[in-house]
């Protein structure tokens, strides 16, 4: 395989063909194989959502959304509702369970749409009737389908790490998760309760005020 460096420009995005392979250097960098998943941390308890599978899957995902933003606006429907989705939903107003099967109008007046459904039928369908109304969907298991999948989380206190290993391997974000969860001290929510401080008594402009954090935070990396 040929390699080239080139500077990134219109022109040139998406040239390589054959067994050549083109990196481009600049403000954009495209690598092969490379995870192009976009990270962002959404306010989900501002948006409503929808949840297709009353099941173990309809459950898991539920226990995704409610760990990490408890007071979001869930609706799950399905044509049968595990007594563990009742017993959890018992618990949060804002979850609301509709023991139907699914349509197309119960997309309405949501953001977000999970098919959590071991029906391949009905999760195509989900997938099908989400896009045509412009609403993002995930579909368990199916990452071809996805518009976004749901990460792996490590949360200590505020932070939260989000892991992601482009729909391969589930597993593997599990295990990193483990690491990471070991690995990460729970006083460092602490941490950052004094850096939060800290930045707030510092002066001076935006420059300066990361030169200084990044003096006070050198120690926590420097080689013993």
């Amino acid at each position: 395989m040929n390699t080239s460096l080139v500077s990134a420009s219109p022109d040139n995005i998406g040239r390589g063909n054959g067994d050549d392979y083109v990196i481009y250097i600049g403000k954009i960098n495209f690598m092969q194989n490379s995870n192009n998943l976009f990270p962002i941390f959404l306010k989900l308890e501002n948006l409503r959502i929808l949840i297709v599978g009353g099941g173990y899957v309809g459950m898991e995902k539920l226990e995704a959304v409610i760990s990490n933003s408890p007071a979001t606006a869930i609706t799950l429907v399905a044509t049968q509702i595990s007594d563990a989705i009742k017993e959890v939903a018992a618990q949060y107003p804002n979850i609301t369970l509709v023991e139907k099967p699914y349509d197309i109008n119960d997309l309405a007046d949501n953001d977000i749409v999970i098919a959590a459904i071991n029906d391949p039928v009905i999760s195509q369908q989900v997938v099908t009737d989400a896009k045509s109304k412009k609403i993002l969907v995930n579909a368990a298991d199916k990452p071809d389908l996805c518009d976004f999948y749901l990460s792996s989380v490590v949360k200590k206190g505020n932070l939260k790490i989000a892991i992601s290993t482009n729909g391969k391997s589930p597993t593997i974000a599990k295990r990193v998760k483990e690491v990471l969860n070991e690995t990460l001290p729970d006083e460092i929510d602490a941490l950052l309760d004094n850096m939060q401080s800290i930045r707030n008594k510092l002066s001076g402009d935006f420059a300066e005020k990361v030169n200084q954090l990044n003096e006070l935070t050198k120690s926590l990396i420097d080689k013993k």
